[in-house]
């Protein structure tokens, strides 16, 4: 057993995982009680009368292939959501173990950890410093309890990537203590490759991918964690079967084919150029005191009147996010990046 193992909760260790039934797709199945007729306008391609696979290896070995990793150290969960849930159960004893997390920032990692019953320490980011994290206060909040530290890069909701360099030596500092878990949801849309690379010379480093955003698969729930292989086979011991749709894993796959791919590339540079379009007439609007830097899908932008701003963008018929109950964010709002059309209504709205 290694570290990244030996920190795990020992209940988690001993684990006997759930033995679901044999799964050979080309026999007929009379085992998993199962209806043997599919439902009214089922057009899937395998039926979803039949249980989809309960650990899905076609669908890992698309995503493994896609991100440049072995299939060993993937693991394919419902959303990032279900692989941060899962990370904390299996890493975080209730009442005992915690984790750090940066705000602000994405808040599930600190609504799973109170699910859990985990402790949650808090080494905000520096605002002063363009939302940076200060790698040394956050060593000097990991005591013995933590188990894992949260970086979500580029940033939810301030936009901004973390330093890469800061990370790895972080991982390093951290290695045989706590796993170091860089949520790269807005990945595609920096100008910096994702740091999965690293995982080979840092073990302790989790990196979590998701195709919500640049593939525009929200609706389908599916995310991926990439880790080292022990960590990998730890988590796929907790995960439930069956925990991947049938109908996510047929869009997925055609989703990674190359025609949908190219199609998924194009709409990412078009979000960063509306982006830049956005911020620049954002930064010239009247009531606008700050448009924060994003290597997202998304601005940050704090208002004279936030309440104002948001019930002009409502009355337009356009949602954004307010942001001012987080700490240090009490005049922002969060402004997903849409069609040019869609921000044309947007800044419209907020003449």
């Amino acid at each position: 057993m290694n570290w990244l193992t030996e920190i795990a909760r020992p209940e988690i260790r001993a684990l006997q995982a759930y033995e679901h039934a044999v799964w050979e797709p080309g026999l007929i199945r009379l085992h998993a009680n199962e209806l043997p007729w599919r439902a009214h306008d089922d057009t899937s391609i395998a039926g979803l009368n039949r249980y989809p696979e309960p650990h899905p290896h076609q669908l890992t070995a698309a995503l493994a292939r896609f991100y440049g990793v072995p299939p060993a150290m993937l693991l394919a969960g419902r959303g990032s959501d279900e692989l941060i849930d899962l990370l904390i159960r299996s890493y975080c004893r209730a009442g005992r173990d915690g984790l750090i997390i940066c705000p602000p920032t994405f808040a599930m990692y600190g609504v799973a950890a109170r699910i859990q019953g985990a402790g949650v320490l808090e080494v905000p980011l520096q605002r002063d410093a363009g939302y940076r994290f200060e790698p040394q206060a956050l060593r000097a909040r990991c005591d013995a309890s933590v188990k894992l530290v949260f970086l979500c890069s580029p940033n939810n909701p301030t936009g901004n990537r973390l330093d890469s360099q800061a990370i790895f030596d972080l991982a390093r500092e951290l290695e045989g203590r706590a796993l170091v878990v860089v949520d790269e949801a807005y990945v595609e849309f920096a100008d910096a490759p994702s740091l999965t690379a690293g995982i080979n010379v840092h073990p302790g480093l989790v990196v979590l991918r998701t195709l919500s955003k640049a593939h525009g698969l929200a609706g389908a729930r599916c995310g991926a964690l990439i880790s080292h292989a022990d960590v990998v086979a730890l988590l796929r011991k907790v995960i439930q079967p069956y925990a991947i749709t049938q109908l996510t894993i047929e869009a997925v796959l055609r989703s990674l084919e190359p025609a949908a791919l190219e199609q998924a590339r194009d709409r990412v540079a078009t979000i960063k150029a509306e982006r830049a379009r956005l911020a620049a007439a954002l930064t010239d609007s009247c009531g606008v005191l700050k448009v924060w830097p994003s290597e997202a899908n998304f601005l940050l932008v704090e208002f004279e009147d936030a309440a104002a701003a948001l019930q002009r963008a409502h009355a337009a018929g356009l949602l954004i996010r307010d942001m001012r109950a987080a700490p240090g964010l009490a005049r922002a709002l969060r402004i997903s990046i849409g069609s040019p059309q869609q921000n044309e209504r947007l800044l419209a709205s907020l003449q």
